[in-house]
């Protein structure tokens, strides 16, 4: 059995903040790739109405590129949505449409980085992200 802990949190030790990655199920009858959504985990929670606890996610969407992956690394491409005023795309989802978590690799273009750059700031500064499906074998089998 497959077990990993997926984290959105704010400060942890008077550390940096850590909000991961998460494929989502979209359709469980389409395979791979074209059967999930990226997404940013910000909020983990819950709520209860009529006597049941729902367990929700809040996260910002991120989209597939193209229908195909890149045609150099083999890896999808996907970019963080926004809406019309450039705000975040978020929504909430049951925590159950979570698969695993997935790993990202920025999409680096032709200009120097700051030199000051953390960790913590490349979902922020970078327009497009490579799919890792070099991660580990769940990567590969479940998007690929």
């Amino acid at each position: 059995m497959h077990s990993e802990c997926i984290q959105s949190t704010p400060c942890w030790r008077k550390g940096s903040t850590c909000y991961d990655m998460v494929f989502l199920e979209k359709d469980p009858d389409i395979p791979r790739m074209e059967g999930l959504h990226v997404a940013w985990v910000f909020l983990f929670f819950s709520f209860i109405y009529n006597s049941i606890k729902y367990p929700c996610v809040l996260v910002q969407w991120f989209t597939t590129i193209s229908d195909r992956p890149d045609e150099n690394t083999e890896m999808w491409v996907v970019q963080p949505d926004f809406d019309a005023d450039g705000q975040q795309e978020l929504e909430v989802v049951h925590i159950d449409c979570i698969l695993q978590g997935v790993h990202l690799i920025p999409v680096y273009g032709h200009d120097q980085l700051p030199t000051d750059i953390q960790h913590r700031d490349t979902l922020d500064i970078f327009k497009a992200y490579y799919v890792n499906k070099y991660i580990d074998h769940h990567a590969f089998e479940i998007a690929f």
